[in-house]
């Protein structure tokens, strides 16, 4: 009786026990579904969109994208960020605004995953260059977006690109009137520049990624530097906003690019309230951006007829002798001798090639291209750049080579391919400062009269689908 007894009260802590856990395991399920509830609140719903075939991925791709906004909303960000397709909203608005952000889009005709939202963080007009804006808005919320977003669509075909656009603010004076305004972000990079950036070992190789795409801030396109050797700090757009601002502390915005003084460009940034972060002490050295002010841009290069004629007599001299002296290597095409020509606003030479590559190259039209590169055209690059030693009057070189396989008839096999690079990149790698990977980021790439991104170690390890 006595055993029996013991052993039924064994049983209350027992039951207790499995008490708790039943209630541990129901409380993380009800956090999960409420993790999932808020992740797809940040998702665009399918019968929003009205493209047939945007709402058709939308809804195939409902479970990545909730998944995608998870790891966005579990990202760490400095000032508070909301998901949102309407930007410069001020944050009271924002909290009770639609959140829903996240959905498949159009840019420049290519599918892209495309995520806006709103970043409350402040910038100072005066003391924080447009360029730096950018950089800190990227590197602290496009970056951990992108990091969250291009994994779960780095094999997806249906997605040609990212696009984020992100709405930060900047504080300033306008006659004499202290004001704060929205200032908007867009990042756009192509599928594979993404998947470069992020898997990217140095800072480099992250530029060479990020000259893959476009950024424009307010709509007009600016380059980011990520090399800056500080990253200036923002304030928090609320307090900021609410805060009694010293009518001394901010100059007016129309001078400021006149009265900044570069030096000090990023040393300083507008008072907020907040008080985990105090202002920077008065008595700091000055910082200087690692980049050098860059000089004013040069006017734009004249692409007339009448001008490409002038520059065609003025060089053809040394054309010819281009042509007598690197045929054994270069094969131009007979009947299209080199000739100058207008690309992308500005004037490149482009020398038109025939291509022969061994039986072993078969592939794609990217594993082609590739190796047309390295076996042909990457070959005359140094040879070509020694009749041009301080050439100012045209912008670059273009290979337009049609490629062929040995033994094989030129219908079945040909791919017309097109190389473009500007004389900058061009010297760089005959210098060996560049490899011929960052040569073809900084250039342009056309397959058969499409642009394309051409990664060397892919193509040429790749497949022949």
């Amino acid at each position: 009786m006595h055993k029996s007894r013991a052993g039924r009260l064994g049983l209350i802590p027992f039951v207790l026990s499995l008490s708790v856990l039943s209630l541990v395991v129901f409380c993380l399920i009800v956090l999960s579904l409420i993790a999932a509830s808020a992740a797809l609140a940040q998702v665009v719903s399918p019968a929003e969109i009205k493209d047939s075939a945007l709402r058709a991925l939308q809804q195939q791709y409902m479970d990545d994208l909730s998944r995608a906004a998870e790891d966005i909303l579990a990202s760490h960000f400095d000032y508070p960020f909301y998901l949102s397709r309407k930007l410069d909203l001020d944050q009271a608005q924002q909290q009770i605004a639609d959140q829903s952000s996240i959905r498949f889009d159009t840019y420049n005709g290519k599918t892209v995953l495309a995520i806006t939202g709103n970043y409350y963080a402040a910038y100072s007009a005066q003391k924080i260059s447009p360029g730096q804006r950018a950089r800190s808005t990227f590197l602290n919320v496009v970056m951990p977006i992108l990091k969250a977003a291009v994994p779960r669509f780095q094999n997806n075909q249906h997605v040609q690109g990212f696009a984020v656009e992100i709405s930060h603010h900047i504080m300033g004076k306008v006659m004499g009137v202290s004001m704060e305004r929205p200032e908007n972000l867009m990042v756009f990079l192509p599928r594979n520049g993404a998947l470069k950036l992020l898997i990217a070992k140095d800072q480099t190789a992250q530029q060479a990624a990020l000259l893959q795409g476009e950024i424009f801030l307010n709509a007009q396109p600016i380059s980011i530097w990520l090399n800056d050797s500080v990253l200036p700090p923002a304030a928090d757009a609320n307090a900021v906003s609410n805060s009694n601002s010293n009518p001394n502390d901010h100059a007016d915005e129309t001078s400021a690019a006149v009265k900044s003084d570069p030096v000090q460009t990023g040393a300083e940034i507008v008072s907020g309230t907040n008080a985990n972060r105090p202002p920077p002490s008065p008595t700091s050295a000055p910082l200087t951006p690692l980049k050098p002010k860059e000089p004013p841009a040069p006017p734009p290069r004249d692409t007339s007829t009448q001008a490409l004629s002038a520059l065609q007599l003025s060089n053809q001299p040394v054309v010819d002798q281009i042509v007598k002296e690197l045929e054994s290597q270069a094969h131009f095409v007979a009947y299209a001798p080199p000739k100058f020509v207008a690309f992308r606003q500005g004037i490149y030479l482009e020398l038109s090639l025939n291509s022969t590559l061994p039986v072993s190259a078969a592939g794609s039209r990217y594993k082609l291209a590739a190796t047309a590169f390295d076996d042909h055209v990457a070959h005359l690059i140094r040879p070509l750049l020694a009749y041009f030693k301080d050439a100012q009057d045209f912008d670059g070189i273009g290979f337009s080579t049609t490629i062929h396989l040995a033994g094989k008839s030129a219908a079945s096999t040909s791919e017309a391919v097109e190389f473009f690079f500007p004389l900058s990149s061009l010297r760089c790698y005959e210098k060996y400062d560049c490899t011929g990977q960052q040569l073809l980021d900084a250039g342009t790439v056309l397959i058969n009269g499409e642009r394309v991104a051409l990664d060397l170690q892919i193509a040429e390890g790749g497949s022949s689908h």
